[in-house]
């Protein structure tokens, strides 16, 4: 789609000037989910940095006026200014539970049982044994 013609001034090629319209459709065209922006900006015949910026530029503009592509916050900011921190208390350790580590060297079998409650001590003879 080539919207506007290629006019020669002088023998030199003027900067072209795409219409909001033409420029509202490739952002309406790269916003759509699983839509690329350099297939499209390839499809409507402009550079695909080109189009970037000018999604950038709509996403700012919806950023300040709601209204402006019938968009708030884009996805990214609104993630972001909807986390809230949540503190998980420390895995309560179940009565009787134990840490069971097999070890086997050709036929000879050992097994480790270590109450979870010690887990710390478990992992430092751990450390300690692999050495």
């Amino acid at each position: 789609m080539n919207t506007i013609s290629d006019s020669l001034e002088g023998g030199r090629v003027r900067r072209r000037k795409h219409s909001p319209e033409f420029k509202a459709h490739v952002v309406a065209a790269c916003c759509k989910a699983g839509a690329s922006t350099a297939a499209v900006a390839l499809a409507n015949g402009v550079n695909a940095n080109l189009a970037r910026r000018w999604v950038q530029e709509a996403e700012a503009t919806a950023d300040d006026n709601p209204r402006v592509l019938g968009a708030g916050p884009t996805s990214a900011t609104a993630g972001a200014a909807g986390f809230v921190p949540v503190q998980l208390p420390p895995p309560a350790a179940t009565p009787g539970a134990e840490i069971r580590i097999e070890l086997q060297r050709g036929a000879t079998k050992v097994v480790l049982t270590w109450p979870s409650s010690a887990a710390s001590e478990c992992a430092a003879w751990m450390r300690e044994m692999l050495r």
